[in-house]
């Protein structure tokens, strides 16, 4: 089995996530200044070794992504990459709402998936087999690209994270799901078995033990 990790963090806060808006095209909004707090506290823990000796840090291109990902490095020591494919999940009319059906209706979806039908799809926008197309093949250049193992990190986003985890390591028969919840800077930590993937940890707490928002992509 190979020694490789592969960590799933969410970015720190937003505005959209404290107003519980629905904001998921790119580029999107900067960190919040609690936002800011919590990917240094990520990367302080990582840093410290919790996930191992990361090797290698890359983000979506969304600016929270790129944000979070740029002051994590700053604990590590690391450049980092920014990769297509892996931004949040598009959800198309409900964009920019924050209004309680609007919210209700992208949770619809979401836990669809979740429990397994991934031709659900968000009004105007995408299913979760299309955020699939476009998420799992990344991870896969991701692991290729690092065949001596280490720890790699991927800055990425809540609802596109827990459907990948999920669809990745479900595939060998391991639920992903111990929590349904990847607060802003939470993290699932995956190493490859086999071909596929199997869950080491799910991180859905905020580190350093910062405050935590319900947002509706978390």
């Amino acid at each position: 089995m190979s020694d490789l990790r592969l960590v799933l963090a969410r970015h720190g806060q937003t505005p959209s996530n404290v107003e519980h808006v629905l904001d998921t095209v790119l580029p999107g909004p900067p960190l919040t200044d609690l936002g800011r707090a919590q990917a240094h506290a990520l990367g302080r823990e990582l840093a410290e070794g919790t996930e191992g000796r990361v090797t290698a840090l890359y983000h979506s291109p969304a600016r929270r992504a790129v944000e979070t990902a740029e002051l994590v490095a700053e604990h590590l020591g690391l450049d980092p990459i920014e990769v297509e494919g892996v931004h949040e999940v598009q959800v198309g009319d409900l964009e920019g709402r924050n209004d309680e059906p609007a919210v209700a209706a992208f949770r619809r979806v979401v836990d669809r998936w979740l429990d397994g039908d991934l031709d659900a799809r968000h009004p105007g926008g995408e299913s979760g087999q299309d955020l699939l197309d476009r998420y799992e093949p990344v991870v896969a250049d991701l692991r290729e690209r690092h065949p001596d193992g280490g720890t790699i990190v991927l800055v990425s986003h809540g609802a596109a994270l827990r459907l990948a985890a999920q669809e990745l390591v479900e595939r060998v028969g391991v639920p992903a799901r111990d929590e349904e919840h990847v607060g802003n800077c939470g993290r699932v930590v995956l190493r490859p078995r086999g071909s596929s993937w199997e869950l080491v940890a799910w991180r859905s707490a905020v580190p350093g033990g910062l405050p935590a928002t319900n947002d509706p992509t978390g």
